[in-house]
């Protein structure tokens, strides 16, 4: 009976992470293909190509604004069927696209699309879970997404050699279909009737002002956002980075997945260590690491070439190890005080911090056309930010004395 319960939960975290994993592969397996996606499209400055990484996001912001409400009134399954159907319909328009505005009004369609099974999974796992434990499982579903940006890019390059751009979109819809159906024969329906909610505009702004009320759902949300955004910088210019000012672009599927590899070590040694210590002290030790290895950084290489690439890629590897312990993390903070309303509070949290990430995003990665400086900048920036929220909210929990 226990190996039943091991291999029915080993299912549902490989289901879960299946169903943000389209979401990586959306974003991940485009990036070897930009360029000439760029020159098919008519792109004129090569840093309009990260608009086709970045814009995505901002679906994944605005979706859960609708999918996350209904959710909560129709259920989380029909939810998801919804946002793989509008990520289909979007991928053609993609193919189709013949300029730099249609491709990324496909692309942020399909971020909307997506952002439906993204923010399911992430209530499915709250409706099933909560405290340190719904972190460990967000840890395990973490590792095994993980494992997509690791082949994506070589995925995006073998479909770009042998066939051409169009091919990675094709892909991306088989695989939506895959998923759909695994997701439909085996995951239940996991929306309770007691949280069942009529979908209504006046139901939506009183679950809104109630989650606005939760302080540390908001703080560990805009912390989310801070990391977020410097991590999509890395996203949307690491091509740029490492093909054109490093001239690496046979090697860059491998130096991309070697980076993902050292973020998912860490998020597997989370899901083994927040048992023992917590969600809260990870966080503060990852933000406090996150930050001193960018100033490091900034203080070796400050007004000087780009370093070794060994050099630049060792100081990525202890960035992405630090926020390893992030992601999983913080979103399971956040959602800590709102299981009732798991629902909305994920579309409102998720849309909070991805809003803030894509300009975040976009206004650093426009400094980064030389060196990789900027990138750095920006994370040491976003730490330090991150940093001093941490400790507001550490210090509106202490209690105060009252002398009578």
């Amino acid at each position: 009976m226990q190996k039943n319960i091991r291999t029915s939960q080993f299912e549902f975290v490989a289901l879960m992470a299946s169903l943000m994993s389209v979401v990586a592969l959306a974003i991940d397996a485009l990036l070897p293909a930009l360029d000439i996606i760029g020159i098919s499209i008519g792109t004129v400055k090569i840093v309009d190509n990260q608009l086709l990484i970045t814009m995505i996001f901002l679906g994944l912001g605005f979706g859960p604004l609708v999918f996350g409400p209904l959710s909560d009134s129709l259920g989380r399954k029909p939810v998801v069927y919804m946002g793989f159907a509008l990520f289909i319909l979007a991928s053609f328009i993609c193919v189709n696209s013949t300029s730099l505005e249609m491709m990324v009004a496909g692309r942020i369609l399909q971020g909307i699309g997506l952002s439906a099974p993204r923010t399911m999974s992430i209530a499915i796992i709250r409706d099933m879970y909560s405290g340190d434990h719904m972190a460990r499982i967000m840890s395990f579903v973490t590792v095994i997404f993980i494992l997509v940006p690791v082949v994506a890019p070589a995925l995006g390059k073998f479909v770009l050699d042998y066939y051409n751009w169009h091919g990675i979109f094709y892909i991306q819809v088989l695989i939506s279909i895959l998923v759909s159906w695994w997701f439909w024969k085996r995951q239940p329906e996991t929306l309770s009737i007691q949280n069942k909610k009529r979908f209504s505009k006046k139901g939506f702004i009183g679950e809104f002002k109630e989650l606005i009320k939760y302080k540390r759902t908001i703080g560990f949300t805009v912390i989310a956002g801070f990391i977020t955004g410097s991590f999509m910088v890395y996203l949307s210019s690491s091509q740029q980075i490492f093909q054109n000012q490093y001239n690496l672009k046979e090697e860059f599927p491998f130096i991309f997945a070697g980076l993902a590899i050292s973020i998912g070590s860490a998020v597997f040694l989370n899901g083994i260590l927040v048992i023992k210590y917590g969600m809260e002290k990870l966080i503060t030790i990852a933000l406090v690491s996150f930050f001193v290895i960018s100033a490091t950084y900034i203080a070796l290489f400050y007004n000087t070439p780009n370093p070794d690439v060994r050099i630049l890629f060792l100081f990525f590897a202890l960035q992405f190890f630090s926020i390893g312990f992030l992601f999983g993390n913080l979103r399971a903070m956040a959602m800590e005080p709102v299981g009732h309303i798991a629902g909305i509070a994920a579309a409102i949290t998720g849309f909070i911090s991805t809003i803030m990430a894509v300009p975040i995003s976009i206004f650093i990665g426009r400094f980064i056309s030389e060196t990789a400086l900027p990138l750095f900048i920006g994370f040491s920036i976003c730490a330090a930010l991150s940093i001093g929220l941490l400790i507001y909210l550490k210090s509106d929990e202490i209690p105060t004395t009252v002398t009578p």
